[in-house]
């Protein structure tokens, strides 16, 4: 018997297991939202919409239950081949989930992205549960009547109120998501508590601070690809190209004298090796890339499950 059935078996067939996705709108709180549940940090984070433009997995490891929840892109009109693949995101976590989280902003008014967020959930057969997220940034006695504004629009299984940012709620979701949940054994081993790759989270944190640092203009307009990730025993060397769509773009990134992009790779590669837990020598490039959001190959770089698929496709040629 494997440790996993042992500890299956251990809980008596109490144990609860399953597959959660989050559903929202650009800049509803789900990349905080994930980071909250499991305990570290799987999804960068920024004050910008459309932050998150790949699905990603975040596993949540409690006594009685494994709680595989993940996190999506903002539900939006695309405009670019980015903008659809990061709909077919949204598309492929929905499927074989078990319950569905709609996430909205409790301090914004109902409008056109929150419709089509629910117009999507609708088609949802299994449970829903309503997460009105946000709750620090409005007055206790607006909560009642928000509740009863929602539950006029969809039918939920659950409304519970929350605050991402603060981790208000967040305790309350994690046990009645295992009360929703099939009994079954552990889905990953209990350690591990997301999927991506280590290269897929490097992209991600030094995108992350190009998104911090620099203006209104460029974080649409960023992409970043490792173009080298070798993984030694002792140091990580990760060679990076940061893309934006114009000349003057890319002198933000750099910034005067390099400034800039000296603060973004400091502070990437800072956070990368507490992450990873050994030193990173990370080098950095920017390159102007007209419209790269409509190039199939920069897109289809920023897929890591895509990356995966291919080279195990190459590796089976040869």
């Amino acid at each position: 018997m494997s440790p996993q059935d042992a500890r299956y078996h251990s809980f008596e067939m109490s144990f609860h297991s399953g597959f959660v996705a989050i559903l929202g709108a650009p800049n509803a709180g789900k990349s905080t939202l994930l980071n909250a549940l499991v305990g570290e940090k799987v999804a960068i984070v920024s004050e910008w919409p459309q932050t998150t433009r790949n699905r990603i997995l975040g596993i949540v490891n409690r006594p009685g239950a494994q709680i595989a929840v993940m996190d999506t892109p903002g539900l939006h009109h695309p405009d670019s081949l980015l903008g659809r693949q990061m709909l077919g995101e949204i598309e492929e976590a929905l499927e074989g989930i078990e319950v569905l989280l709609v996430i909205v902003d409790a301090a914004k008014r109902f409008g056109r992205p929150e419709q089509q967020v629910f117009e999507r959930a609708e088609r949802f057969r299994g449970p829903r549960i309503l997460l009105l997220n946000k709750i620090d940034r409005i007055r206790k006695d607006r909560l009642l009547p928000l509740i009863e504004q929602y539950t006029k629009k969809l039918e939920f299984a659950e409304i519970i109120p929350v605050s991402a940012l603060t981790g208000d709620g967040v305790e309350l979701l994690a046990r009645t998501l295992e009360k929703h949940l099939p009994e079954g054994p552990p889905l990953f081993p209990e350690d591990q508590y997301t999927d991506q790759p280590e290269r897929f989270l490097a992209a991600e944190i030094l995108r992350e601070k190009v998104l911090q640092h620099t203006r209104q203009e460029v974080p649409h307009a960023v992409a970043v690809v490792l173009d080298r990730f070798e993984e030694g025993e002792k140091v990580t060397r990760i060679l990076a190209t940061i893309y934006v769509d114009r000349e003057g773009q890319k002198g933000i990134v750099i910034g005067r004298r390099g400034a800039m992009l000296k603060t973004i790779g400091t502070e990437a590669r800072q956070e990368l090796e507490a992450i990873l837990g050994r030193k990173v020598f990370l080098e950095l490039f920017v390159k102007v890339r007209p419209d790269w959001r409509d190039q199939a190959a920069v897109v289809r770089e920023l897929d890591w499950r895509r990356q995966l698929e291919e080279m195990a496709a190459d590796e089976e040629e040869t």
